[in-house]
């Protein structure tokens, strides 16, 4: 952390740091850039610890809400960030999917509960204002589950135990052997980002705990302020995208309550510049902004790949043309789609991601990894 806190003290005297260009590995379609540029346009241009502590400063200064209130609490706050769209009344468990009385607020261990994705005792920050009330990672949970997650570490299980909500199968899972949780397919990124959001939040200033990931799988007894797994947890936020859910949660948190946003859902891609394999690499999300969502009409395969993609449209466009080329623009393959099923060859192309640009009737660019 020494060198973490050289660069804080560079950045309020004005000084940054040079860096070269290059884009991160990421192997999911990629989606408008929709965010607030301007909210993170002091973050652009920098890579390593120096993004990470540019993206820290953004996003330390909020406002806190106590844990429990008579006044705006934690309660409150998840019953409109993690409210049922179908039934307002309700809010959506993280674990298990299922949509529970919002009004049944703990109930004796009946009802719901609140959970610390970054477990509370990983840094030892309990319930106190800060990382023990920050919204971005406190989610409703059923009670039974919430104990049976405890403190373990997010990883993918080997001797799989289903996690089992008021009979209901989650779809979760713990490991029989190591301390480790497996969270449902559908939230896996979701966990991944706010795993993220929390190591980049809290760095030791004053009180407050300085928390990092970690390969390692604690102990249920170690208060060591690491989370892991680091590795499975930058799989998920790729397998598993940001969904609409998930903007609206972060949305909500930043208009109505915190102030603050979670970077990672904003841009995903981040977690490979500040914790992957493309911290030695510059973040420049202006050389790709104006990138449209890759629609239905229009598929790639396989992603990544070795060699050649398969550019999928669903009809025949007989002016779409297509252009490969890297995150400074400069181009490599141009062509024209011949029918529904277009071959791309890459191979003469060096290992890293590229953007293909389709032009024409459909207009659309999507990420590819070239390994």
């Amino acid at each position: 952390m020494k060198y973490f806190n050289d660069l804080k003290r560079k950045a309020h005297k004005g000084h940054t740091l040079k860096s070269l260009s290059f884009i991160f590995l990421f192997s999911i379609p990629f989606s408008a850039i929709s965010q607030d540029s301007a909210y993170y346009s002091s973050a652009f241009n920098r890579k390593s610890d120096d993004l990470k502590m540019q993206l820290h400063i953004l996003i330390r200064n909020h406002k806190e809400y106590p844990y429990t209130s008579t006044s705006t609490d934690v309660w409150d706050i998840l019953k409109e960030t993690d409210k049922d769209p179908a039934n307002p009344n309700n809010v959506i468990l993280l674990y298990s999917g299922r949509s529970v009385d919002a009004a049944q607020e703990y109930n004796g261990g009946a009802g719901w509960t609140r959970e610390h994705v970054w477990a509370k005792s990983r840094g030892n920050f309990g319930t106190d204002a800060g990382a023990g009330t920050d919204v971005h990672h406190l989610r409703p949970l059923d009670n039974s589950v919430n104990s049976t997650r405890n403190n373990r570490a997010f990883d993918n299980c080997k001797d799989c135990k289903d996690v089992i909500d008021n009979g209901f199968n989650t779809g979760s899972k713990t490991d029989a052997t190591l301390y480790t949780f497996e969270p449902r397919d559908d939230v896996k990124g979701d966990v991944a980002r706010m795993i993220f959001y929390m190591a980049v939040r809290y760095e030791g200033e004053g009180a407050e705990p300085d928390l990092e990931l970690t390969e390692n799988i604690m102990s249920n007894t170690d208060q060591s302020p690491v989370h892991g797994v680091k590795s499975t947890l930058l799989e998920w936020n790729r397998l598993d995208p940001v969904n609409d859910w998930e903007r609206s949660r972060n949305l909500i948190i930043y208009e109505k309550f915190q102030g603050n946003r979670n970077p990672f859902i904003d841009y995903p891609e981040l977690a490979d510049y500040v914790f992957g394999d493309s911290t030695s690499y510059v973040w420049k999300p202006e050389a790709i902004s104006g990138i449209k969502k890759l629609s239905k009409q229009l598929k790639v395969y396989p992603n990544p790949t070795l060699n050649v993609i398969h550019v999928l449209v669903d009809a025949e466009f007989a002016t779409a043309n297509y252009t490969v080329f890297d995150s400074s623009g400069v181009t490599f393959i141009t062509g024209k789609l011949s029918g529904k099923n277009t071959t791309v060859d890459l191979h003469n192309l060096a290992e890293g991601t590229y953007y293909i640009k389709v032009d024409g009737d459909l207009l659309e660019t999507f990420k590819v990894v070239k390994k």
